[in-house]
């Protein structure tokens, strides 16, 4: 198997194999992101992505049940070019189960329908799509590289294709500044979706990002582990979705909050505001992280 760089996947993807079809990220600005700043964008040939699969069936065959298809936004390889690996997967592998990548708004909608719906036929079974936010003034602050709109009209396609949809709501991004405004109108954005999973991920700037630079100067002002968690709960309280599956699976965030919406929304609720009444000095520093 070939490697380039530290390889990232979510959580969620821990036991599957892991397979750069793409090497860093083609939008490569998010102000709140370092992941991939050691390195160009470009897309493997499938010929080299053939390799490593054959390699994984040579080595681990039948015990593939998960493949995730890093690095960031996978989902822009040519259609032909994802089809073909696809379904070079679902011959390889007899017991696999699912294939995964991440995908942003802009380059999902690259794809036409009837490209997304030859997708899920060939085997793309989830998307990870890091919308962060559904406001349009943070999406501009944090240089997302697309609108709430957009944001919008992408997953609802791929939620038309059959295709499972994650989306990413990254607490605290938009500052003390737009928290409110962030937490409303990503839970607009979100409705509008109804996406198979939404993720709570809490912002964390690191060194070497521009939100780190903002932070540092005085620009940007950190959420308190209590203003994150009234902002979660705001998010939570405007939800209104069918069926969404909403977890905390990151270390980043002050409280485990989990639930099935709408079923869970008030254990949930319930959970946040216990949270709340606890001393700060429970909780991580906001600056932790801060390198």
């Amino acid at each position: 198997m070939k490697y380039e760089g530290v390889v990232y996947r979510p959580p969620s993807e821990f036991d599957s194999l892991i397979v750069q079809a793409t090497i860093g990220c083609p939008h490569n600005r998010c102000i709140f992101c370092n992941m991939y700043s050691d390195r160009n964008f470009r897309i493997r040939p499938v010929s080299e992505i053939k390799e490593d699969l054959e390699e994984a069936m040579s080595e681990f065959g039948d015990c593939v049940k998960k493949i995730f298809f890093a690095d960031g936004n996978t989902i822009l390889m040519k259609t032909d070019e994802l089809l073909d690996i696809l379904r070079f997967c679902r011959d390889s592998f007899p017991n696999l189960k699912s294939v995964t990548m991440y995908g942003s708004a802009q380059y999902i909608l690259l794809k036409s329908q009837d490209e997304l719906n030859a997708l899920k036929s060939a085997g793309l079974s989830r998307i990870h799509s890091g919308m962060e936010s559904g406001d349009d003034e943070v999406l501009r602050l944090i240089d997302k590289g697309y609108t709430a709109e957009q944001m919008a009209r992408a997953g609802r396609m791929v939620k038309s294709a059959g295709i499972e949809l994650s989306v990413y709501f990254l607490c605290g991004v938009g500052g003390k500044k737009l928290s409110r405004q962030h937490a409303l109108n990503s839970a607009k954005i979100i409705n509008l979706i109804n996406p198979d999973f939404i993720r709570l991920r809490t912002l964390m700037p690191f060194e070497g990002t521009r939100i780190y630079d903002m932070y540092k100067s005085g620009e940007f002002e950190l959420l308190s582990p209590h203003e994150a968690l009234f902002e979660t709960r705001l998010l939570v309280e405007h939800l209104n979705v069918q069926g969404s599956q909403f977890l905390s699976d990151h270390v980043s965030n002050y409280e485990n909050i989990k639930g099935v919406l709408p079923g869970d929304r008030e254990k949930m609720l319930d959970d946040i505001d216990e949270a709340l009444e606890l001393d700060p000095s429970e909780f991580r520093s906001p600056e932790k992280g801060v390198l």
